[in-house]
Formats: structure tokens, sequence, C-alpha cells
């Protein structure tokens, strides 16, 4: 009997699963996420499974990890302080696919260097420039290095990581090691991404490992890669990147394993997001252009998922203007009001009690703040500092927290950063209101949301009338988005896309009143023509009534508040490895490798000695991630040119993928 243990760290829940035989789900449980340290609420998610079970830890054969971290530290703009070295490139290509969003003011170095389309030197690498930056920059987490053209030749990337290691030990990422394609922008946003990620996944991953040997699990343990394969840990934490998406994609990867379904869109709802992806033919849709997360369109193969800063943990906009006002939801996760209460019950009720018993609603009426214990504070101002300090290890009112308006953008930073955690109002707290819930404290809940229901509209009228309407105008706003959302992926997947964006074609008014079965001179109806299957904790919460809305069927599986961690044991370790064959002149066959160009004469020689290379890389690295039974797949994509009734060979991209089951859960 193979017993399979796996984790998915949620924005809000962490949850554990154990698998026998791959066939069945003998236990789950959840706990919550502890965003200080992880591995506390790993740890205890993985006991509580164990114990359900009544399984000895030495009895797990394998462990894997899924996680929402990267997915959801990206959408809220989180993550390390990082620096681009960005080598033969001009300033005004700091612009280009968001790479100066990406950077969001940390520093970046733009120095001569770099190669040609054949791999030649196009300029000397300026060492002397990067030195003097380096020595100008401190408290940076992590490097990023992007030269041109380094996916014909990475002499540069490699010259500049080894200089930027040594002076500062700090993590380097070379854009080359994530990306064989062209396009040194996007490959740069690709590179800063994984920078930024860097020191928070490999955080998770060291405290999980050192959790599972603390409780006596000795089994390897895997990652969900963003694509729904498995990946080492090892290999995870060089490469964070391609963790963005890893929970969305186990969560597909467990909705097939859990329904069968063959053709479906799946909608997974957590703490901090929403993600939708689309199985077809049994399988997950890969985005072939790459993964987009948090407005960034970055180079990483991963399954074609639309993120939305929409879940249970959303905070809740107030619309004041118009007659009517009303609500709406995200991006930005917070903590619900009735979990800080739970935690600072005290403090938050007292809080809560006195903004009821004053004649007008505050600003900052309902929110909180708290320092994330153990997250780093390098590199913050002066302000940031005074801030930081004012609220030491408690938890105060935003009200309180702030003395000016200029301290606003402050928190806001701190926030971004992770050092600071907001609470408000959230789905999840009308949840509790209406009695749907019962996991934290309602008694709170029901304060935060009489006080949020006394805003004034535009007709002067409160919001609300009470706790309770306002907590289904929240949920409303929640069917609402989320219907929205499924719309828009709907849209994006029909082969004639109407002549309109999706997001216009969702909220378009024909489509709107179809929705409605408008019945006048014109009968108008529309409806999904898929089945969705709904998965989180909240979904069966949450979801029937989006189900109506859309009339479609809504399937909501057993195990569906679990899905992902069921994913991270049930998918297999796949990597695949690219290169690139070009022909600089007539004759002349260039293969472009990580040591530099190797010329050949004959295009065959050159392919094979590429395919030979690719193929020892992809399946060492899948043997060294704990796999067996190695299946290997090559594609050659050979472009070649038509010149006088001959085909003239162009350039070639040979892809190798290996992939088998990991090693421990296959016998």
């Amino acid at each position: 009997m193979a017993l399979a243990l796996g984790v998915d760290t949620g924005g809000t829940y962490t949850d554990a699963v154990l698998v026998r035989d791959e066939k069945e789900v003998i236990a789950s449980a959840k706990s919550l996420t502890t965003r200080a340290d992880l591995a506390i609420g790993v740890g205890k998610a993985i006991s509580a499974v164990l114990e359900q079970a009544k399984v000895a830890p030495d009895q797990i054969s394998m462990a894997s990890l899924s996680t929402t971290l990267a997915t959801n530290a990206l959408v809220e703009g989180q993550g390390g302080r990082v620096a681009l070295i960005y080598i033969g490139f001009k300033d005004s290509d700091l612009e280009k696919h968001g790479l100066k969003d990406a950077l969001k003011g940390d520093p970046a170095l733009v120095m001569s260097g770099g190669h040609s389309h054949s791999g030649s030197e196009a300029a000397p690498l300026d060492i002397a420039a990067l030195e003097q930056f380096l020595g100008s920059h401190k408290g940076i987490s992590g490097f990023a290095i992007a030269a041109q053209f380094a996916t014909r030749n990475p002499a540069h990337e490699l010259e500049a990581a080894r200089i930027v290691s040594e002076r500062t030990g700090a993590p380097v990422t070379c854009s080359h090691h994530l990306s064989a394609k062209l396009n040194g922008p996007k490959r740069a946003v690709t590179a800063v991404l994984n920078a930024r990620l860097i020191g928070m996944i490999d955080r998770l991953i060291g405290r999980a490992q050192d959790r599972l040997r603390e409780l006596g699990i000795m089994a390897p343990m895997m990652v969900v890669r963003g694509d729904g394969a498995l990946m080492s840990a090892e290999q995870a934490r060089e490469r964070p990147i391609e963790t963005i998406l890893s929970g969305p994609a186990a969560s597909i990867v467990g909705a097939r394993w859990l329904t069968g379904a063959e053709n479906a869109l799946v909608s997974d709802i957590g703490g901090t997001t929403t993600d939708v992806a689309l199985i077809r033919d049994g399988k997950p849709a890969i985005d072939s252009a790459g993964a987009q997360v948090g407005g960034f369109r970055t180079m990483v193969e991963a399954v074609a998922m639309r993120t939305h800063g929409l879940g249970g943990d959303s905070q809740v906009h107030v619309v004041t203007e118009g007659l009517q006002g009303g609500v709406f939801l995200g991006p930005r996760r917070v903590l619900p009001v009735s979990l800080i209460a739970s935690e600072a019950p005290e403090i938050v009720h007292a809080i809560l009690d006195e903004q009821l018993r004053a004649t007008t609603v505050g600003e900052h009426d309902t929110r909180f703040a708290r320092r994330v214990p153990g997250i780093h504070d390098d590199g913050i101002d002066v302000r940031e500092e005074a801030l930081l300090d004012r609220l030491g290890d408690q938890v105060l009112p935003i009200g309180s927290l702030l003395r000016s308006r200029m301290e606003s953008g402050a928190l806001t930073r701190l926030v971004d950063r992770g050092i600071i955690q907001i609470s408000g109002v959230t789905p999840s707290d009308a949840s509790h209101v209406l009695g749907r819930v019962d996991a934290w404290d309602a008694d709170a809940a029901r304060k935060a949301l009489e006080l949020v229901a006394r805003k004034r509209v535009g007709s002067g009228d409160m919001l609300a009338n009470s706790a309770e309407a306002l907590a289904q105008m929240i949920v409303d706003q929640l069917t609402e988005q989320t219907s929205l959302t499924l719309l828009e992926a709907a849209f994006d997947e029909e082969p004639d896309s109407f002549g309109l964006p999706s997001q216009e074609l969702a909220r378009h008014i024909l489509t709107q009143r179809g929705l409605a079965q408008h019945r006048g001179l014109l009968s108008l109806t529309a409806a999904l023509n898929v089945d969705v299957v709904g998965l989180g904790a909240s979904a069966p919460s949450y979801y029937p009534a989006v189900g109506e809305r859309l009339h479609c069927r809504m399937i909501l599986p057993e195990h569906a508040g679990v899905a992902n961690a069921i994913g991270a044991v049930v998918g297999r370790v796949t990597l695949r490895r690219s290169g690139t064959v070009t022909s600089p002149a007539e004759g002349r066959y260039r293969v472009h490798l990580e040591g530099g160009p190797k010329d050949f004469s004959a295009s065959e020689d050159a392919l094979a000695l590429l395919e030979n290379v690719l193929r020892s890389e992809a399946e060492g690295a899948v043997r060294e991630a704990g796999a067996e039974d190695i299946r290997v797949i090559v594609d050659r994509d050979i472009k070649t040119a038509r010149v006088e009734a001959n085909d003239v060979f162009v350039e070639a991209m040979i892809t190798v993928e290996a992939s088998g089951r990991p090693r421990v859960a296959a016998g």
C-alpha cells in the first residue's frame, strides 16, 4: 500500500490529504495558514490528517506541496526588494512588457554588453559599471540578470551572475535559465518576478521540510509546478517562478481526478483569489503565451488559468455614489474581522463597540492592523519605520495607527512587502452573519457589518438597514463577480471572439438580458453551455447561486475543499528543456548551448547534438527529482524559407519532455 501526503498552503487555510494507492482519499484536514511561519499551519494540518487516519509518519511514502503563495504574492504585489541587471538593452526597454511595473521602483542597471542574434558578442560587458552599482545598492534580497540574446549565448549573464554572487552572496536569477525563447524584456520580467519570490518560497519549502522531519516523515518532498506537473523541492527553490499557479494547477489535476470530467470549466475559490481554467478532452488547457498573474505576462509554461483577486477574504469596498450605492470586492485580501477578533477579542470588540457608539461612521472603522512576525524590514524608510514602532506587536485600529494622510502610503508599502496585515470586512464575515459559516467570531462580524451598513449613499439613506441585509448584498456581489469571471473565461475560449473583448462581452446588455431570460417582443436566452466544477472550502456556500445565475450544471464534488492537496499527489514529475539551432551563414549550423555556440556543417549533426544534450539534461533532472519509468517526448520545430524553389533552413527549436511517476509512489 502506497500512502501519499498532499499539502496545499492557501491564503487562509492549509489543507492536508492522504491518498492511498492513487485511488482513494482516506483522510483530509484543514488548519489556518500561519503567515508568520507557514510551517506551523503545515504541521497542524499534517498532524490532524495523520491522527484522523491513524497512520504512523513512517508509513508516508511521498509528500507533495502545492501553494498559492507565489500567485498571491504577485496578485497582491508582495515579495522581496530586487535589483535588475539589464545587459545590452536601452533605457526605453524598461517600459516594455510591464518591466518597469514589475520592478515597482526597485533599482535597475542598464549596462553595455550582450550578444547578437547569432550568438557573437555585440559589445564588451561593462564590469566596472556593474561593480559600482553593487557598491551603491544594499538591502537587495535577490538579483535578476537579463542580457540581450542570452538564449543565443548566455556568457554575459553567467559572468554577471558570478560577480553579483561573489560580491553580495544574494540569490541570482539568470533569464536564460527560465526560458529558451527570445524576447529579452519579457524574459527580464520573468527573472525579476523569480528574484522577488526566491526568499519567500525558500522559507516556505525549507520550513515545510523541517516540519516533515520533526513529525517523523522522511519521505522526499515534491512541489507542484504551474502546469500541474511535479518538481523536486530543490528545483522549486531555484526557480520559484515556476510555482506561480501551483495551487490552481493542482486544483485542476485534483478536479479531473475527483470528477473524471472530460470537458468543464473549473472554478476554485480561495481566500485571496478565484482561479478559473478549462479541462478539454480530459487535460488542463496550457497557456501557450506564458502564465499571466497579477497583470504580468511571464514566460512560464502553466495551466491557462485566469486568476482574479476575488475570494472569501477579499476586501469589501463600499460604493457611495448613486442613489442606492452598493459594494464591490477585491482585489486585495484582508484578514476577516471575525478572524482577527478570534485572535485578539478584547481589543477588537472594545474598538468595534466604541465605533458603534459614535454618531458617524469613520473612514477607517472596522479596519485593524498587525505586524507579521519574522518578516524582514530591510530597506524601509523613516516614515515606515515610525509606523512599525508605533504598531509594535499589538493589534491596532487603523484610525489610531495613522497620524496623517502622508502615512497612508507608508502603510500601503508595508502591506505590499508583507510586513503588516490589514483586517477588514470580507465575504467570510458576511457568511458568519448569515449563519453559513461558524469558524471564527460571528459577533465581531455582525458588529463590523452593522457599522458598514450605516454608511450613507447618494440618496442620504444608509447602505443597508441591517447587518443581515448587507451580508446578503456582499454574497450577491460575490455571485455576480464570479459569474462574470466564468463568462469571460468562456468567451475567451470561443473560437469566434465575436469581435469584442471577453470582458466587454460578459458585461454586454444582451448577455445580461439573456441570462435574465428576457421575454418581450424579443425572447433572449443565454446560458453557460459547459459544466462547472466548483472547488474550495466555501464553494458549497457560494456556488449553487452561481450555477443558477448562469443556468449551468454546477458540480460540487466530495473533497472539493481539498482538491488542491489531492492534485499535489496524483500528478507526474515532468520537465522540459528547449534549445535552438540557427544558420548564421549558408552551410553553417549553430547550436546554442550553455557553454557557448558550437558550429556544424550539416544541419542533422547540429540537431542531433542539441537533442542529445537536451535529452540528457531533461532525463537527469527528472531522475534527480525522484522519478522512475521515465518517458521522453521530443518535438522538433524546424523553420525553413523557400528560396529559388529550394527549402532553406532558417532555425529550429527542439523541446525535450521527460516525465515519470515519483519513485516512492510507484511501488
